[in-house]
């Protein structure tokens, strides 16, 4: 693993990614819909409210700001259907709890690859270039493990040849955000929390339970190829998801029986969902951490899911909880989740999101100091 000389990225404070689209945007949404504007006007409308957020974020005092994920309809399928090889077409698999949405995966047209041309990279130029001296333009995009049950045998013999495009796109788009100007990309990943609901169901039939162990393998050896030779000055995370469509979820369950493939992950930090006993308690969280003095593990303590604000005095009392199992320098603070993870954005008013983040600073600024 390549190391740095000091922890820069996550910050005790920092962002998920996605928030609440603003009035203005859904509007603009609206009309493109019913072909009242062009796609050049929408354009337009996205690059004014995104400033008017990445404004917010910094005003705030955040140390790395997102475009709230303004350039897409949804967090993973507006990224893949722009890699070279991904169709435009999506199959739903499990619906949400509480029902009004399905999962949607990626399905291959062709082997993938990267794509010099994704739309992507004008949009983070944009964001960069609004983002002040001294702050951090993050970006973030769905994790390669999301397309392990896409069709690929029509288009792969092998299941190692799969994996070694997925790698090089991966690893070929975050060096060209890099060169571009990135320094922060985050691979937001559902995958673990799949894997933990199976391991968990699967506990009782070994042979059903091993295949699962091995897409766990399989994942972290993926992830940690793409992460192989990156530029040392580039931060990588990762956000830990068990779904997020209008205040609802997918996945339940624990990190302990994915925590020791989580803690052979080479990033620089892991966003870890604990806003609720779905996630289980603190246990697994050495594990994870395992011993990488250059890593943070990010507490998502602070729900985005409900505008109820939570208990200044009662995040502190389980962040320190959670320091009795990993170095208080090592944790930190955000939200459990991005505010919008599709343009219907989760049931909590555009005031009631500041808020929460500005808890998330006020909580962090009490305990670090920094």
């Amino acid at each position: 693993m390549t190391t740095k000389t000091q922890i820069k990225y996550p910050y005790h404070f920092d962002m998920v990614g996605s928030l609440l689209r603003t009035d203005a945007l859904k509007t603009a949404h609206e009309q493109y819909d019913q072909q009242l504007i062009t796609e050049d006007e929408l354009k337009q409308v996205q690059r004014i409210e995104t400033k008017k957020i990445v404004d917010k974020q910094v005003a705030l005092g955040f140390k790395d700001v997102t475009d709230g994920e303004f350039n897409r309809n949804w967090w993973h399928l507006d990224f893949w259907k722009s890699l070279t090889g991904i169709s435009q077409e999506f199959k739903t698999t499990v619906s949400f709890k509480g029902g009004g949405n399905k999962l949607h995966s990626a399905q291959l047209e062709g082997k993938v690859a990267y794509n010099p041309d994704h739309p992507f990279f004008e949009t983070f130029q944009y964001l960069n270039s609004i983002t002040p001296d001294g702050i951090i333009a993050k970006q973030t995009i769905p994790s390669p493990t999301l397309l392990f049950g896409t069709n690929w045998r029509d288009f792969y013999d092998d299941w190692d040849e799969y994996l070694n495009d997925l790698s090089a796109a991966y690893h070929d788009t975050i060096l060209h955000f890099y060169q571009l100007g990135a320094r922060y990309v985050q691979l937001d990943d559902t995958n673990w929390a799949f894997l933990i609901s199976q391991l968990n169901a699967t506990k009782d039939d070994p042979i059903e339970h091993q295949k699962y162990e091995q897409q766990a393998a399989d994942a972290v050896r993926l992830i940690n190829h793409i992460l192989k030779g990156l530029p040392e000055d580039l931060t990588m995370t990762t956000h830990v998801c068990r779904g997020n469509f209008h205040s609802t979820y997918v996945f339940s369950g624990g990190y302990d029986v994915v925590a020791d493939y989580l803690g052979k992950l080479n990033y620089d930090g892991l966003f870890l969902e604990y806003d609720s006993g779905r996630a289980g308690n603190f246990d697994p969280l050495g594990r994870i951490w395992n011993g990488d003095q250059n890593k943070r593990l990010v507490l998502g303590l602070v729900t985005s899911k409900s505008p109820e604000l939570e208990n200044k005095s009662e995040l502190i009392n389980r962040i320190n909880q959670a320091a009795e199992k990993v170095p208080l320098e090592n944790l930190a603070l955000s939200t459990q989740c991005g505010f919008a993870s599709s343009t219907v954005g989760n049931k909590l008013t555009q005031e009631q999101q500041w808020e929460k983040l500005r808890l998330v600073r006020d909580t962090a600024e009490d305990i670090w100091k920094d």
